[in-house]
């Protein structure tokens, strides 16, 4: 009499559990490095609102802001957000500080935003660990055509956006 397989054999299901193994493997690790991108963005984002306020109070006062509290006309008050512990402002470089919600590589980091100037004066804004544009000044007058990073972002250039790398 002919027997008819039902099932599965056990090798056929640690081959099936086996590539599973593997593909959590590789897929693991990337959504951990998405969530934290995901996490420094809300930190670009709560930044952008501020560029504007800077760029509004340059053009009235020729000067850069030396912080938040000197930006009250523009109505500008604390910022923060569920990853983002706080956003400071210091001679118009915006930074932002990413708190205990964040992930654990980037708790405490710093990632720093510097307006500089190009030859006609425009503001054009140097994110993170990205280079200086040849020919533009920065916010101390110095850097005169120099292409080193803005100095003071922590966060690594692993979780950083494209524009914001080196």
């Amino acid at each position: 009499m002919k027997s008819v397989q039902k099932g599965f054999t056990l090798i056929e299901l640690m081959i099936v559990i086996a590539i599973i193994g593997i593909l959590a493997a590789i897929a693991i690790p990337a959504y951990q490095n998405y969530t934290i991108r995901a996490q420094v963005t809300e930190g670009l984002s709560l930044a952008s609102g501020l560029k504007t306020d800077i760029e509004q109070y340059y053009s009235d006062s020729g000067n850069w802001p030396t912080s938040l509290p000197s930006m009250s006309s523009q109505g500008v008050s604390a910022v923060t957000g569920k990853y983002v512990k706080s956003v400071t402002v210091s001679k118009g470089t915006i930074e932002v500080h990413y708190g205990p919600n964040a992930s654990s590589y980037i708790q405490n980091d710093i990632l720093a935003i510097e307006p500089v100037l190009d030859q006609n004066h425009d503001i054009i804004w140097v994110c993170g660990n990205a280079t200086v544009p040849a020919g533009t000044v920065n916010t101390d007058g110095s850097n005169q055509g120099s292409t080193a990073a803005v100095g003071t972002t922590t966060v690594s250039n692993t979780y950083l956006p494209a524009s914001c790398r080196p």
